[in-house]
Parts: structure tokens; C-alpha cells; sequence
């Protein structure tokens, strides 16, 4: 069977960065399961499975705007120290939850300065090109429940 839309694809993945250190690996864990055509991985990967089947080895370079977008110096600001409050131990690397106009957003501390702290809502790996090496461990016909919840049960 190959991968289309609503197929559940599960895949052995290894993700590195262009210097080659691994971001992200399935190895010593479970293959990683998807509900295909669906937004549930990267649209760059997603496209370079399509059309693959069970046993499908594939390297693929997945530039940012098709993996989690470019940087955007908009979404990184100064905010008083004073949003922090009940965090004693405030250190760059910390994730919070913010809460916005469209909702909640996951932020990043990069940099405290005095009373000042620099947040950055971007993603992690936003502006990161992205090298994956995936082997396509099984492709099946989703059930009606997970075309109806759009995700893998």
C-alpha cells in the first residue's frame, strides 16, 4: 500500500541539523505515527512520503519554509521581570506558556538582563533547515474514527 491521504504511516526517523548533529531520533523508541495528508508532520516531510510504501528508505533536506518557517524577529521581545512572578530561579532556555489574543503560545527565554527578560515565541528549530533520513516501517488504511478525530489512535 503506499502513503496517501488517510493512510496511518509509522517511520523510523533520524533528523539532523546541516552540521550533522541529531536534533530528534525514533531509534531505541517506537517508529513514529501519523495520520497522513492530515497536518500531523512537517507539510516538507509529509510530501516526500507520499507515493512511498512499507520498506521505503528516503534522505530528504526540508528547507524551513515547508518545516516550521522562517525566523521572525517580530515574535521576540523584552518583558518585565515582574510577569515571572512565583519563578525564583529564572534561566535562559526556560518555556512558558503566554497567553495572547489568538490564545496561548509557547516562549523561550534567550536573555534576562536586569529587570528585563527576552522572550521568543518562535519555534525551536524556526529557520533551521531540516535532514532527515526515514525508512517507512508500515502504511495502513486509517480507521473511520481516526479520519473523523484526524490523528493516529
Amino acid at each position: 500500500m503506499q502513503i496517501a491521504k488517510d493512510t496511518v504511516v509509522a517511520i523510523d526517523y533520524t533528523l539532523k541539523d546541516d552540521q550533522g548533529s541529531v536534533l530528534d531520533t525514533s531509534e531505541g523508541k517506537q517508529p513514529l505515527a501519523y495520520l497522513h495528508g492530515n497536518g500531523n508532520i512537517i507539510p516538507g516531510l509529509e510530501q516526500a512520503l507520499e507515493g512511498k510504501q512499507t520498506g521505503d528508505e528516503l534522505s530528504v533536506r526540508i528547507e524551513p519554509a515547508d518545516a516550521y518557517g522562517e525566523r521572525r524577529d517580530e515574535l521576540t521581545q523584552a518583558v518585565p521581570r515582574d510577569l515571572f512572578q512565583g519563578v525564583d530561579d529564572l534561566q535562559v532556555g526556560m518555556q512558558f506558556q503566554a497567553g495572547g489574543e489568538g490564545g496561548g503560545q509557547i516562549v523561550t527565554v534567550t536573555a534576562i538582563e536586569g529587570d528585563q527578560v527576552t522572550v521568543d515565541a518562535n519555534h525551536p528549530m524556526a529557520g533551521v533547515p531540516l535532514n532527515f533520513d526515514v525508512k517507512v516501517v508500515e502504511v495502513r488504511e486509517a480507521s473511520a474514527e481516526e479520519k473523523e478525530h484526524g490523528h493516529v489512535h
